[in-house]
């Protein structure tokens, strides 16, 4: 993308819509909600965490039951990030991602 400088117009971003939880049920694990996310590119301020790395045992602090633990940052915070980078502009953000009205922060500043 440098060679053609277009490195801060492309963005890869990894996403899955679930995680797993912490126990078995005999032949694996079941959906839950936690995972990570990588965001690549020019235009991302590198080297960051967003959000905090999960203390991931049975009931600990974000653990529901049986291991499905609360994610601290929520997917359309990720995805509300993203679209504001492709100019959707903030007023339209809640129409288009609901779950925002949850959270006091919409986006997350990695882009």
């Amino acid at each position: 993308m440098t060679y053609l400088s277009q490195q801060n117009n492309v963005t890869t971003f990894t996403m899955s819509e679930f995680g797993r939880i912490l126990t078995s049920y005999g032949n694996g694990t079941d959906h839950g909600w936690a995972g990570n996310h990588i965001v690549m590119g020019g235009a991302v301020n590198c080297g960051n965490l967003y959000g905090k790395l999960l203390t991931q045992h049975l009931n600990g602090p974000r653990d529901t039951r049986g291991g499905r633990l609360i994610p601290e940052v929520a997917n359309e915070q990720y995805f509300a990030t993203l679209a504001r980078w492709f100019g959707v502009p903030d007023s339209e953000l809640v129409d288009i991602f609901p779950n925002l009205a949850n959270f006091n922060q919409y986006t997350l500043g990695f882009i």
